[in-house]
């Protein structure tokens, strides 16, 4: 069945082509692209041209694109939406913010460069002072403009300075933004960048996507769906496109949290979906805590070579515990890496969570010995307000459950304002019992 999978696929504008190593990764857009009653920017064409630009051959008309299939390093494109920036742009190499134009009211796009995340640096995007109006000709030009620069120039002999941001201080950001100009000039398509634009002020919270949200269609919602620590089964594939099948005219919607969005549920089928098995049982949840919902994990020792820590297994256990004991008034978003390259982006989550060594005592040797173990970061932030917490909270913190929870716990009432569950008197005779 595979080739059938893989046209299938492609027809859909999908490819495993270029999806790792040294190429453009998959474009990050808002998963609420269509159905937001406070978007300024539908990202959907925006990603589709942009992963046409990078994944198909102009020429033969297929996937994979040898033009951007050796570049000094891997390469992200993120497309923001809304004020939410629920793609990230913060730590990406190209990051697209949307925002008017002062004097014309166009809608556009400031750019925002050089964000990533590695084992020796850690670094957040910071602005590029271009602004480009929001169509298709602007977006794949600036795009491609940069990806040229960076191709052609960035450094291939030392890996770890091999990323855009790099090349973006070896230039200087005004610098860098004459050579992307003069780049785009040299391709004459009519395509100009202006100086970048004042951003909104007003007050603004970043929304949720967990849970049931009305859309501005008449008479349709969307529903966000946990999935613990972004593992599913078999099964549970089958089950969620099942489920899109019923409800949502067979779309689902990623997001960067690893959960999925059901779209254009009929505001009648809502409590029928809330309803299904599939979302009853132990795991698939629309209405999740304030931590297990917030709950992201990279892949882990049992599938990844690099971690030094299994991340998935110990997220989705550490998440239940940690809502079993303590309450919170707020989403705490929790984010579990292997290791120091951070694929599971600590450094942008309340609490992060990275593989590293540790001590621990043997009761039975008396002795101090090395058990796995991990860093803790506190303090990162997502949307307008983005910050990267850099620096450990905690080092050298055993991964076992006694030593580990009452970290977090300690963190969470310290620094999120978390209390002591209260358990009901039903629930105190289950676990005397045994049955809790």
């Amino acid at each position: 069945d595979a080739p059938d999978i893989i046209d299938g696929l492609h027809a859909r504008n999908q490819t495993s082509f270029q999806s790792a190593l040294d190429s453009v990764r998959n474009m990050v857009g808002s998963p609420l692209a269509g159905i937001d009653d406070q978007e300024m920017v539908d990202t959907r064409e925006f990603c589709n041209a942009l992963n046409d630009l990078v994944s198909l051959d102009p020429v033969t008309e297929t996937r994979g694109n040898p033009m951007w299939g050796n570049l000094p390093r891997k390469f992200n494109i993120a497309v923001s939406g809304s004020r939410d920036d629920y793609a990230h742009t913060h730590i990406n190499d190209i990051g697209l913010v949307p925002c008017k134009h002062a004097e014309t009211g166009v809608m556009g796009f400031n750019l925002v460069l050089g964000g990533y995340m590695s084992i020796k640096r850690v670094a957040e995007s910071i602005p590029a002072d271009m602004w480009i109006p929001a169509d298709r000709e602007s977006v794949v030009t600036l795009s491609e403009a940069i990806l040229r620069i960076f191709r052609d120039e960035s450094e291939r002999k030392d890996r770890q300075k091999a990323r855009l941001m790099w090349l973006v201080e070896k230039y200087g950001v005004a610098e860098f933004k004459q050579a992307v100009i003069n780049e785009i000039n040299s391709y004459d398509r009519g395509v100009t960048v202006s100086d970048a634009q004042p951003l909104p002020t007003e007050p603004f919270e970043r929304r949720e996507l967990m849970g049931v949200h009305k859309q501005p269609q008449e008479g349709k919602s969307r529903v966000g769906v946990l999935v613990p620590s972004g593992r599913l089964s078999a099964t549970e594939c089958r089950e969620i496109a099942d489920l899109a099948d019923a409800y949502s005219g067979g779309e689902i919607r990623l997001t960067v949290e690893q959960n999925f969005i059901l779209p254009n549920v009929d505001d009648g089928k809502v409590n029928a979906l809330l309803k299904e098995k599939a979302l009853n049982g132990a795991r698939l949840k629309a209405n999740p805590g304030f931590i297990e919902g917030n709950t992201v994990s990279c892949t882990g020792a049992q599938f990844c070579g690099l971690a030094l820590v299994e991340t998935k297994a110990n997220a989705e256990y550490f998440a239940k515990k940690l809502e079993d004991l303590v309450t919170v008034d707020r989403p705490i978003r929790i984010h579990w890496t292997g290791c120091p390259n951070s694929c599971g982006q600590v450094q942008v989550a309340d609490i992060g969570i990275m593989g590293g060594p540790a001590r621990k005592l043997n009761e039975e040797t008396g002795k101090m010995m090395a058990v796995p173990g991990c860093k803790i970061f506190v303090g990162g932030r997502i949307g307008e307000d983005a910050h990267l917490a850099l620096e450990p909270y905690k080092e050298g913190v055993p991964l076992a459950e006694e030593s580990l929870i009452p970290e977090l716990v300690e963190i969470l009432k310290n620094e999120f304002g978390a209390t002591d569950k209260t358990m009901r008197k039903r629930d105190k005779l289950k676990k005397l019992v045994g049955l809790a």
